[in-house]
């Protein structure tokens, strides 16, 4: 396996005092003090330390310790005569800290080594309200959830898009859960109640700190322009702190805004029947019913139910039990009255998500990681795909649905989730805004269509950043992954709906904006190498755009 993220330099044992530190401390400046490590420019390194006393201050509701740390010998404060009491005298003020464990409670690890299938903790790919949770958490309660990355590791760091190109997509996305959320008197979640859950922090899965995007084969999952790019291609990222860069799109880094692409509970019988039933009139009549459909050509219009791949989490696979719930379970791909795969990029740290509740205990599911990815996601596999975890905390608002949630449709289960944006982002100041309008790529008019309009948009912002030494298929992986605002500006002036796609010019190492003088042209802007590619064997027509700066 290889190596990622930060080589540990300075390690720190938190049990043990600082003088007991296996790579010793210091706390005076001066130069005769020698190194405990060297390390190379450009590596990236990891240093621990202790908090400012070396632990001498704790988390008891008391402030002895403040009063009578010894501020000269910071980082050095020594045990008293006592046994193991801090200072030299019992304290008088003596407290049970009431506070919750500074760590989470870790209810779904990962074994990056073992297959999804073979997780000591089974994960799932269907939503179904039988399929049985495999924790219980009560609300308040700090807790853990790990995944993998949404192919369950199928996706390799290596130099081919072979991978991509014949993914079987009939097993994704791999979800950890469902995990059954209770009160803290031990009641149940309930059908009508809304679940609060707070994202309290996320990241990639320590040793595991790269992630992937891609386009599928138009022949097999295609993407948002499948028609103009059909073949499969990938981009491999590796991650510095905050920071993505990747050898295939060089001249880019920009920092992440990292979060989960699908959260979401677990739908009830009567729901998931409602979602099955729409979707397969989708797929039986969507082709000569839906105009879009001549504009956009990614395939199936829906993915039904099927035993393919399915994986139920505890249930085994072969028996009657599972036979049954895999004919009947619902695919992760879209996003639903559940929540499920929003792919919301800004649901980060400090963000909540208010979810309905359909089955008793909520049954909340979770999975996809993204360390980055642009409003729309538009290359499909287009997020920068990781492993990751959560660390997640949920309250129960009794009947919240009903206080909350306004049905638009036939039910009462025609509802969706609130979302509740963190306050951490990357800064941006300088936006390049690129618009696009109802007309599609024939010059057809559509009636207010933010579809088409956003299509163009993209399609815009590809042709011109392609001016800049970038392959159109390195720009179109980047404006998937990289921190870009997808808008719809207009939706109201008929004919043409107005969609734009706003870009941070800093994320580039050039000056992208239009100018007087001609676009730089040379060796030096040639963005080698490019993606990685596969060939497109299929038969299917490639839209062209006759006036581009090269064919698209």
């Amino acid at each position: 396996m290889a190596q990622y993220g930060p080589r540990l330099v300075v390690p720190i044992d938190v049990k043990k005092k600082p003088r007991e530190q296996k790579v010793p401390l210091h706390n005076r400046w001066h130069p005769a003090i020698p190194p405990v490590a060297e390390v190379t420019v450009g590596e990236l390194v990891r240093v621990e330390m202790v908090d400012f006393s070396g632990g001498g201050i704790t988390n008891e509701f008391t402030a002895e310790d403040i009063k009578h740390a010894d501020p000269y010998i910071v980082l050095e404060i020594e045990l008293s005569d006592k046994g193991n009491q801090r200072f030299p005298y019992e304290s008088k003020v003596s407290f049970t800290s009431p506070m919750a464990p500074l760590t989470p409670k870790v209810v779904v690890s990962i074994d990056l080594k073992s297959k999804p299938w073979q997780q000591k903790i089974p994960l799932h790919n269907r939503w179904h309200p039988r399929i049985p949770p495999v924790a219980e958490v009560k609300t308040g309660e700090l807790f853990r959830v790990e995944m993998v990355d949404w192919t369950g590791g199928a996706i390799k760091d290596d130099d081919s898009a072979l991978d991509i190109k014949f993914l079987d997509l009939s097993s994704v996305h791999y979800l950890s859960g469902p995990i059954r959320i209770v009160d803290k008197d031990g009641v149940a979640a309930k059908p009508g109640d809304l679940l609060a859950v707070e994202i309290c922090n996320l990241g990639p899965l320590p040793g595991d700190e790269w992630g992937y995007t891609a386009t599928f084969d138009r022949e097999n999952g295609g993407g948002f322009l499948t028609d103009h790019f059909p073949c499969a291609t990938k981009a491999i990222w590796y991650f510095e702190g905050i920071y993505a860069y990747s050898p295939q799109i060089p001249g880019v880094r920009f920092p992440g805004l990292t979060h989960p692409g699908i959260i979401g509970t677990a739908p009830s019988e009567e729901l998931l029947g409602i979602w099955n039933e729409r979707e397969r009139k989708l797929v039986e009549n969507g082709l000569e019913s839906l105009k879009l459909c001549e504009v956009l050509h990614q395939r199936p219009l829906a993915n039904l139910p099927t035993t393919k791949g399915c994986v139920l989490g505890k249930i085994k696979e072969g028996t009657p039990e599972w036979e049954k719930i895999a004919r009947e379970a619902a695919r992760t791909i879209p996003g639903r009255e559940n929540g499920g795969n929003c792919d919301i990029k800004n649901l980060s740290r400090g963000s909540k998500i208010y979810l309905p509740v359909f089955v008793e205990g909520a049954n909340l599911s979770t999975g996809d990681m993204h360390f980055s990815q642009g409003d729309g996601e538009v290359s499909f596999c287009g997020a920068i795909e990781m492993s990751g975890f959560l660390d997640l905390k949920c309250e129960i608002i009794r009947d919240g649905m009903k206080e909350y949630l306004t049905p638009m449709g036939p039910t009462t289960l025609h509802v969706n989730p609130i979302f509740e944006i963190g306050p951490v982002e990357p800064r941006f100041s300088e936006w390049l805004v690129f618009e696009g309008i109802s007309v599609d790529e024939s010059g057809r008019q559509h009636y207010l269509d933010a579809t088409v309009a956003y299509k163009r948009a993209v399609l815009n912002a590809i042709d011109y950043l392609s001016k800049f030494g970038y392959s159109k298929e390195q720009v179109y992986l980047l404006l998937s992954c990289c921190p870009c605002e997808g808008r719809i500006s207009g939706i109201v002036d008929s004919p043409n709906a107005v969609a734009t796609l706003a870009i941070p010019t800093s994320i580039f190492d050039q000056d992208i904006r239009p100018k007087a003088g001609k676009v730089p042209v040379g060796p030096r802007l040639v963005r080698k190498p490019d993606v990685l590619k596969c060939s497109y064997d299929g038969n299917l027509p490639t839209t062209k755009n006759p006036c581009s700066s090269s064919a698209i």
